[in-house]
């Protein structure tokens, strides 16, 4: 089955305790929705450095990636609509970029 690379854009570190508990299990509970279409569970990731001709930049570039997941699909419209769920959609604080994945 094809895989995708999720690419998480925004977000932010919750503000409470709380807050953290409701975001995680809003991520625990999508998680568990996508089932075995895992591929790769992924990671959050910190502010990542944009390497070019002119330098190396360290604020993150224009869309700072903020984490990543690759999942199996059967193709791209049936990983964008796993994508819909993704808390950062559900919550309006961010997107979710749906790449699929090259074998070589």
């Amino acid at each position: 089955m094809p895989k995708f690379v999720f690419a998480y854009h925004g977000g932010g570190m919750p503000e409470t305790p709380e807050a953290g508990e409701k975001a995680m299990a809003a991520w625990g509970a999508w998680y568990q929705d996508l089932g075995s279409s895992i591929a790769d569970g992924g990671a959050p990731v910190g502010m990542s450095r944009t390497v070019s001709t002119g330098g190396v930049s360290e604020n993150g570039g224009a869309n700072p990636l903020s984490g990543y997941t690759v999942i199996e699909a059967a193709d791209i419209d049936a990983a964008c609509q796993l994508a819909k769920g993704c808390p950062l959609v559900a919550d309006g604080s961010g997107s979710v970029e749906v790449a699929p994945v090259i074998d070589m």
